[in-house]
């Protein structure tokens, strides 16, 4: 812990990235993400988030639970191994945008909620098309294809509860609890296994609203007996869908004896999502009044709150765990690892690294590809490559799982052989993670022709793909200023009948940004504005105000940041620093530029002390004192 502490202490220069953070978790339930953030081979493992206002986008790395022994009937075990977050890519998380700012999850893996990046862009169920609905449906009766191996019996039961799946999502709020309610008088059975995989599909298909109403309806009728998990499942919907304030007048619901540790993380975790600082230290202080030992968990959320706000304040929380006998997790590394990586700070990280291992944590997967991508955007090549070739092993082919991961690194470092010998290995048999990896490493590499090839290649075997893999090849278009392929990507889009939502507008729009078409970019992003079912990606808007900002061009790069607060987004300082770059490159002074950021609570840094001090219409110098 002495090491930890040292490498926290040590000075740390914070670049202004994207970061994923890969899905938080909050409580130990179905609907607390247990399905969302698990990483094959991980076990469930829980952290919580007790501090500040985190914006889960902001950290790289996954959120993973602890699985209870006590049952609740709203908890079951993760049925996709393979849905895990990945940090690295962006997020926005929420986000699986294309902006470093609405999510972050880089890739999966390295990346995180960014700004919540999307980590703050979940869809809502208003957001689902027809078209979506049906397939969340058919999805809902897909599991049964790969179960190949279960009895006439389990797979008769399975079925019956994947048909409940499939009647929740296809029908309407309104009368949902009507057709519950005529479920149960015809006798079907609604036990355990049916409530997990109903609240299991939902949460798939972010179908947050049916699935609040779902466990509306099950405590109403008193078809179970609600455990504190059970509640804090509630919990997490009613914060989901209809807000912290309403979440904290439901735990008022709860009766006294089963509001735990559990039920406060979950609005805890919420708190630090909507990035309310002194609401989530308030539960915090709230969990450790409970009188239950402090938990893993919560310094981890702590850790990744600071990371966020007060870098400084890590030290104090790994001091804190020391005195408390916290003993620092893999989840705990991982987000100090990830902090000095993004601040450029190697030795500091290696640090970190070295001590992980000396207390027998091993690095998996997740951490070392998280290693790999610092060091090459630090130019440590020599070094990125030797973490691969660990991560590969001695048979890559054997030792399948590395490769989603392998793809897009070993595009960073501009190994376009590599990515071709990983891929041959992954496209006799390829699994949807590989192809993305694989679209978004050509795309990289520049090599448009091999990203579409693996694009039609899927439709040929899937026939139908969901909207982010065409949203990943509009990705590449935008990033090789593709233009005129990108509009008839988009027009596919809509002709394959796929939802077009904020992360799509987000390709547009930096499709036209990186091919100059900056006016038409800023017209998509009004138009997306004016949606009644979500809200544009935060750096949708961040593309654009850079634009302006480089264009000097005042006018609209206040326009856009006027919009930016008015559709929901607290401003931060990345919003200040390119409205006040605007004024310099305009050779314009920025009046009254200081209070508008202490009205928002922005406290400038060194960069930004800086361009207060160029852009002071009242500045003196050596030659306006001679003059004046």
């Amino acid at each position: 812990m002495l090491g930890l502490r040292r490498a926290a202490a040590s000075s740390t220069r914070v670049q202004n990235c994207s970061i994923l953070l890969a899905r938080a978790c909050c409580a130990d339930s179905v609907l607390s993400r247990n399905y969302l953030a698990h990483e094959e081979g991980h076990d469930d493992k829980s952290f919580s988030i007790s501090g500040t206002s985190i914006i889960s986008k902001l950290y790289s790395s996954e959120c993973l639970y602890h699985t209870s022994h006590t049952k609740s009937f709203l908890w079951c075990r993760n049925l996709s191994s393979h849905a895990r977050a990945r940090s690295g890519q962006k997020a926005d998380d929420l986000e699986d945008g294309f902006s470093d700012l609405d999510v972050p999850p880089e890739d999966d893996a390295m990346v995180g909620p960014k700004e919540k990046e999307d980590d703050e862009e979940l869809m809502s169920e208003g957001e689902m098309s027809e078209e979506e609905t049906n397939n969340a449906a058919a999805d809902a009766l897909s599991l049964l294809d790969s179960e190949t191996d279960l009895s006439v019996e389990k797979k008769t039961q399975r079925r019956v509860e994947s048909q409940l799946s499939k009647i929740i999502i296809e029908n309407p709020r309104y009368s949902l609890n009507g057709t519950l309610d005529k479920w149960v008088k015809e006798g079907n059975p609604l036990g355990q296994g049916e409530i997990s995989l109903v609240l299991l599909n939902l949460r798939k298909h972010r179908l947050y609203g049916k699935a609040l109403q779902f466990v509306e309806w099950l405590e109403a009728t008193n078809r179970v007996e609600f455990l504190e998990r059970d509640y804090a499942t509630h919990l997490d919907l009613v914060a989901k869908v209809l807000g912290i304030q309403k979440a904290e007048k439901y735990i008022e619901e709860i009766p006294k004896s089963l509001r735990g540790e559990v039920v406060y993380r979950t609005l805890l975790y919420h708190c630090v999502s909507a990035t309310n600082v002194k609401k989530a230290e308030d539960v915090f202080n709230r969990i450790k009044a409970l009188g239950v030992p402090i938990s893993a968990f919560a310094c981890n959320q702590l850790l990744l709150l600071y990371k966020w706000v007060d870098q400084k304040k890590i030290a104090d929380v790994l001091v804190m765990m020391e005195k408390e006998n916290v003993k620092p997790n893999l989840i705990t590394y991982r987000l100090l690892i990830d902090t000095k990586g993004r601040a450029y700070d190697i030795s500091g990280m290696e640090q970190i690294l070295d001590t992980m291992k000396a207390e027998g944590v091993e690095p998996d997967l997740l951490t070392r590809a998280m290693v790999a991508r610092h060091y090459v955007f630090a130019g440590l090549n020599e070094k990125a490559e030797a973490t691969l070739r660990e991560m590969e092993g001695d048979d890559i082919k054997e030792n399948r799982a590395p490769c989603r991961d392998l793809l897009p690194l070993y595009a960073a470092l501009g190994k376009a052989d590599d990515v071709e010998r990983i891929w041959n290995i992954c496209m006799s048999n390829p699994r949807l993670g590989e192809c993305l990896a694989a679209i978004e490493a050509w795309g990289k590499l520049g090599q448009v022709e091999n990203a579409e090839e693996v694009f039609e290649n899927m439709l040929k075997i899937w026939k139908k793909l969901s909207t982010k893999y065409y949203n990943a090849l509009l990705k590449v278009y935008a990033d090789n200023k593709l233009l005129s392929k990108g509009k008839e990507l988009a027009k596919r889009m809509s002709d394959d009948g796929c939802y077009i939502g904020p992360v799509t507008w987000d390709g547009l729009i930096k499709l036209y940004v990186k091919a100059g078409e900056l006016e038409k970019a800023d017209s998509i992003l009004l138009k997306a504005s004016k949606q009644n079912e979500s809200r544009p990606l935060y750096g949708s808007y961040m593309s654009v105000l850079e634009r302006y900002s480089a264009r000097g061009d005042i006018h609209n790069a206040e326009k856009i940041f006027q919009q930016l607060r008015q559709i929901g987004y607290v401003v931060k300082s990345r919003p200040y620093q390119l409205l006040l770059q605007t004024y310099i490159n305009a050779k314009s002074p920025a009046y009254g530029f200081r209070e508008r950021m202490k009205a928002d609570n922005i406290s400038p840094n060194r960069a930004m002390a800086i361009q207060l001090t160029t852009a002071d219409a009242f500045r003196k110098t050596r030659i306006s004192e001679l003059l004046d």
